[in-house]
């Protein structure tokens, strides 16, 4: 059953490519909103005029956002009343900011919108306030978030709204916000919206993935959320492997990607049952950099694999029972299997010092490796080499020609940044049989680049993903993971455009 609506935010330069893009929005939104104020004067005139004749399927929103809210419009209010009056009768709703704030006859929605750009969460629920005196149809209150915790406000926020029958739409913006906008219909926001092209503001998704990625028109408040939470976490493919795996299961649940800083805030404020502020049903997290550690001093129970490891990387909700596991050293070592063989004495370089290191060194050591260290923390590497009985080295200058396989367990290359940044010398790579990269970009990343060049076969971290992606979603629904379907989802994505 549909119950979230997307609005597609249209914008451009000229008024042909803004008609473009209205059409293209037609085929999957329920609403559309027109961004005017990215519009040069003659080219605003002009598409009020094929609107006119042309007409939408979709009920259209027309913004003319100033430039005090973050648009492009004039900030004098003049200008923005003199817009609004040249409006026909053609849109069904009008976005408009406080200062000219009024309620037309023939629009079936007025819309009073207000945008923080400095993170106005702290007194959130005062602007709602005011926003709601003004006696608008559908208040609009967006504000940048830096940290999931910030965005606790949204759902305070829509729960209030709800209680008072005021039709809403609360949006964080930017990365940490990105929740916001998946799951805020399932919890009371009027709709959501969506980019066609370049998003219209920080953090915004596709329409075309807030639909057929998320499923946004059909989650609900019984919805179980599972997401992957990390800082860095927009490069993430978990989000399409396992809502891939979820929908081809048939199984009501969603994976987000959020962005956490202060990780002790999240599990104490919107997850613990005791102590947290919101109800969003959370059920389970995959965990990335540079919670792996971390995360274990608020977990109520942790495997026998996570303990020998020392690192979690899944985590099971249970009520108010939080349980660790790690699933990267089986997901590690089985492509590995697969294309070297027997490890025993094959002598093996890790580079890094963290939680994925340790997984890795874990495997690596059951399998009979011989085992080298190279971190940037000198003092990290010596102490891991210790607890698996590895050789330590500084990772800035070090030579990789005596092993056979280099692993990378850094972040080094999650943006694409040059072979140089990996603080080895990549050169001499005559002995190397295999070169293992653990991070999980879409695009070869520049050590698997260099690698292959070398003629030295590669193993990416998506196929690690994948594979221990497959145990996660296992562990928290009991049933068998599709991977073909998981497989399937990461190729599809890596080859669009």
């Amino acid at each position: 059953m549909k119950t979230g609506r997307v609005c597609a935010s249209v914008s451009g330069n000229t008024a042909s490519d803004v008609m473009e893009k209205i059409f293209e929005a037609e085929k999957a939104a329920d609403l559309i909103e027109v961004r005017f104020d990215h519009l040069p004067d003659k080219e605003l005139t002009r598409l009020l005029d094929q609107l006119g004749v042309n007409g939408c399927k979709k009920p259209l929103i027309a913004t003319y956002r100033s430039s005090a809210q973050g648009g492009r419009a004039p900030s004098d209010p003049a200008s923005r009343k003199h817009f609004c009056a040249r409006l026909g009768s053609g849109f069904w709703a009008v976005d408009q900011e406080e200062d000219i704030f009024e309620r037309a006859d023939g629009r079936q929605y007025h819309i009073l919108s207000y945008h923080d750009f400095d993170s106005g969460s702290g007194d959130a629920m005062e602007v709602f306030e005011r926003l709601r005196s003004k006696n608008p149809t559908v208040v609009k209150y967006a504000y940048l978030a830096g940290d999931i915790t910030d965005t606790i406000p949204v759902w305070k926020m829509l729960k209030f709204a709800e209680d008072v029958s005021q039709p809403a739409v609360i949006i964080a913006m930017g990365e940490a916000g990105k929740i916001t906008r998946i799951l805020g219909p399932a919890y009371g926001s009027q709709w959501t919206y969506g980019s066609v092209a370049d998003g219209t503001a920080p953090g915004q998704i596709s329409v075309n993935d807030l639909i057929d990625l998320y499923r946004v028109p059909t989650l609900s408040r019984d919805t179980k959320v599972y997401g992957v939470i990390g800082d860095p976490v927009s490069q993430s493919l978990s989000p399409r492997i396992q809502n891939a795996a979820f929908k081809d299961a048939a199984i009501d649940s969603v994976f987000l990607p959020l962005l956490v800083k202060d990780l002790r805030g999240f599990i104490e404020r919107m997850v613990r049952l005791p102590s947290r502020e919101v109800d969003l049903n959370f059920a389970g997290f995959a965990v990335t950099m540079p919670h792996k550690l971390s995360i274990m001093q608020f977990l109520d129970e942790i495997d026998e694999t996570a303990r020998m490891i020392g690192a979690v990387n899944t985590v099971r909700v249970e009520g108010d029972s939080l349980k660790g596991y790690n699933t990267d050293a089986d997901g590690f070592i089985t492509p590995l299997l697969k294309m070297f063989g027997s490890l025993k004495e094959a002598r093996v370089a890790v580079l890094g010092a963290g939680g994925a290191a340790r997984a890795c060194l874990y495997a690596l050591k059951v399998e009979g490796a011989s085992l080298a260290i190279f971190a940037r923390d000198s003092g990290k590497g010596a102490s891991l080499a210790e607890a698996f009985g590895a050789e330590s080295h500084e990772m800035n200058g070090a030579a990789l020609g005596a092993f056979d396989i280099v692993v990378n367990a850094t972040s080094i290359g999650m943006t694409g940044t040059a072979p140089d940044d990996l603080y080895v010398d990549l050169a001499p790579l005559h002995r190397i049989k295999v070169v293992y990269d653990l991070v999980t970009s879409a695009e070869p990343t520049p050590l698997v680049r260099v690698a292959r060049a070398a003629g030295i076969k590669t193993i990416t971290g998506v196929e690690m993903l994948i594979a221990q992606a497959a145990m996660q979603f296992e562990i928290w629904t009991g049933v068998d993971a599709p991977t073909s379907v998981m497989h399937q989802a990461v190729k599809a994505f890596t080859s669009r455009g």
